[in-house]
C-alpha cells in the first residue's frame, strides 16, 4: 500500500477540483494508493471535499502539529500544494520538519509576486511547476539546468469527465461570448472595458461568470462609460457545463500580470467547444494554439477584428471549435495528470526521507516569510521602519485580500508589526484609479499568421 499525503491550505478554486480527480481517478485505477488530504486552513469549498471522501481518500482538517507530524512519518509521500499561502508558510517554517520523502506541486507561476525562490525548487526531492511558463523567468531556467529531473512540469488538470460532449452550435444572428473565472484585476484584464468598448457589433454582450469580487464596480464603470448594457452578470455557477453550452466564445483576457498557470476555466471551456480569445500571456501560450485550437490577440482592436472574423466565418468557428475540444480533451485529461504525478511518486520512492527545514529560506517570522516571495515589488516592503512611501500605485495583485497579499499575510498574522505596516502603507498611497493603470502590452499576433 502506497500512502500519499497531501498538505494544502484548502480545497477551494482550481486546487480543490484536480486534488479530488486526482484522488478519484487514482483510486479507480490504482486501488493499493491511498490518498490523505490535509487541509490547515479549512475547505473553503465543501463540494470537492465531498468527492474526496466519496471516492475514499481520507479527509483532515486543521490537525495539531503531533497529528500532522504523526502522518508525515507514516507517509512514504508527501505532497505540498504551494501557492505562497500565509497559513502554508507558517507550518513550513515554525521548526524542523520531521523526516519525508517531499514532493512540491507549486500552484503560481511564480513570474511576478508571489515569486517561487530558487532554494525551494532546489530543496525537496521533486518540485513540479503548473505551467513551462515559469521556467521563463531568468531565475528559474538557472535552477532548472542545477537540479535537472528533480524539477519538470504537471499541468495541474483536473480533467472532463463530469462534462457532456460539446454541444452542436448553430450559427445566430450574434455570438455568445462570455468570461469565466474571477472578477478581479489581479486576475481579469485591468482594462478589461476598453475591450469592451472596441467591439464593433452593435449587439455585443460579454457574459461575466464568476465570483462577483469586484463585478459591481465593473457594472458601474461601464454605466459611467456608456456600457453598461453590453455586460451581464451571471455571478457564480455549479453547473458550468450549462453555461459553457450556452457560449460560442471565450473572452479570456487576463492581466498579463496574473498568477494562474493551467487555467482550469480556459480548458473547461475549450473542452466544451468555446472558441477562446486569450491575450499573448506567459501562461496562455501554452495552451491555445493560435488559429488551431483559439485565437490570440495584443489588444483591444485585435480582440474586436477577431470577433468579427468569428462571425463572418462560421466554418472556421467550428473548426477552432472542434480543434479546442479535441486537443483538450485529449493532452489534458485526468489520466495525464495522474500518470504524470504517478511516474514522479516512482521516481522518488527508492530514494530516502529526511528532514527540512524551511526557515534559511523564508525567514523567521511572518513578515520575513511574506516578503522572500515579493520578487521586484520587495522595495515596497522595507524592513526600515522610515522608508520612501511608494509613489505610485502598484500591480493589482498587491491590494487583494487573500491570494497570499500582505493584507492576507497580516489577516493571519495579526502581531505582526512590520505587517501591519506594511498594509497600512499600501491602503494610505496613491488612491486607486477606477481602472489601475498598470502595463498590459502583449506581443502582437496577427489574426492570419498563425504566427
Amino acid at each position: 500500500m502506497l500512502k500519499i499525503l497531501h498538505i494544502t491550505a484548502h480545497l477551494g478554486g482550481g486546487v480543490g477540483k484536480v486534488l479530488a480527480q486526482v484522488v478519484a481517478e487514482s483510486q479507480r485505477r490504482i486501488p493499493e494508493i491511498r490518498h490523505t488530504i490535509v487541509c490547515l486552513d479549512g475547505l473553503e469549498k465543501s463540494q470537492f471535499a465531498d468527492r474526496v471522501t466519496s471516492s475514499g481518500g481520507t479527509l483532515l482538517l486543521r490537525p495539531t502539529r503531533p497529528e500532522l507530524d504523526a502522518h508525515i512519518r507514516s507517509a512514504d509521500i508527501v505532497q505540498l500544494e504551494w501557492w505562497h499561502h500565509p497559513v502554508v508558510a507558517g507550518w513550513m517554517c515554525a521548526g524542523e520538519l520531521p523526516p519525508m520523502r517531499l514532493l512540491i506541486w507549486s500552484h503560481v507561476s511564480g513570474l511576478h509576486a508571489p515569486e517561487i525562490p530558487g532554494a525551494l525548487v532546489a530543496a525537496p526531492h521533486r518540485f513540479l511547476f503548473t505551467s513551462p511558463c515559469s521556467v521563463e523567468h531568468p531565475v528559474m531556467a538557472a535552477v532548472k539546468t542545477q537540479v535537472g529531473e528533480r524539477a519538470g512540469v504537471v499541468f495541474s488538470s483536473g480533467g472532463f469527465d463530469e462534462f457532456p460532449p460539446p454541444p452542436a452550435r448553430i450559427q445566430k444572428d450574434r455570438l455568445r461570448v462570455g468570461y469565466v473565472g474571477t472578477l478581479n484585476f489581479s486576475k481579469l484584464h485591468p482594462r478589461i472595458l476598453d475591450f469592451v468598448a472596441a467591439v464593433r457589433q452593435p449587439d455585443f454582450q460579454l457574459a461575466l461568470i464568476g465570483d462577483p469580487t469586484t463585478g459591481m464596480d465593473l457594472l458601474e464603470n461601464a454605466e459611467l462609460r456608456g456600457l453598461g448594457s453590453r455586460l451581464e452578470l451571471r455571478g457564480y455557477q455549479t453547473d458550468m457545463a450549462k453555461q459553457l453550452e450556452r457560449l460560442d466564445v471565450l473572452a479570456y483576457l487576463l492581466n498579463p500580470l496574473h498568477y494562474g498557470t493551467t487555467e482550469n476555466a480556459l480548458l473547461e471551456a475549450m473542452a466544451m467547444g468555446v472558441v477562446p480569445i486569450v491575450l499573448n500571456n506567459p501562461a496562455e501560450r501554452y495552451l491555445v494554439k493560435h488559429m488551431e485550437s483559439g485565437l490570440v490577440v495584443d489588444g483591444p482592436e485585435a480582440f474586436a477584428e477577431a470577433l468579427d472574423w468569428l462571425a463572418g466565418h462560421p466554418d472556421e468557428r467550428a473548426r477552432l471549435s472542434a480543434n479546442a475540444a479535441r486537443t483538450v480533451r485529449d493532452g489534458f485529461s485526468i489520466g495525464h495528470t495522474v500518470d504524470n504525478l504517478q511516474a514522479h511518486y516512482q521516481a522518488i520512492l527508492s530514494e530516502q526521507k529526511r528532514s527540512f527545514d524551511f526557515r534559511p529560506i523564508f525567514g523567521a517570522e511572518p513578515a520575513d516569510w511574506f516578503r522572500s516571495c515579493q520578487g521586484e515589488e520587495i522595495w515596497r516592503f522595507s524592513n526600515e521602519e522610515a522608508s520612501r512611501k511608494p509613489s505610485s500605485r502598484g500591480p493589482s495583485f498587491l491590494y487583494e485580500r487573500t491570494k497570499s497579499s500582505v493584507f492576507h499575510y497580516r489577516t493571519v498574522y495579526p502581531t505582526d508589526a512590520r505587517l501591519a505596516r506594511w498594509a497600512q502603507q499600501l491602503d494610505a498611497g496613491p488612491c486607486m484609479p477606477m481602472l489601475p493603470n498598470e502595463d498590459v502590452s502583449n506581443a502582437a499576433v496577427g489574426l492570419g499568421t498563425g504566427e
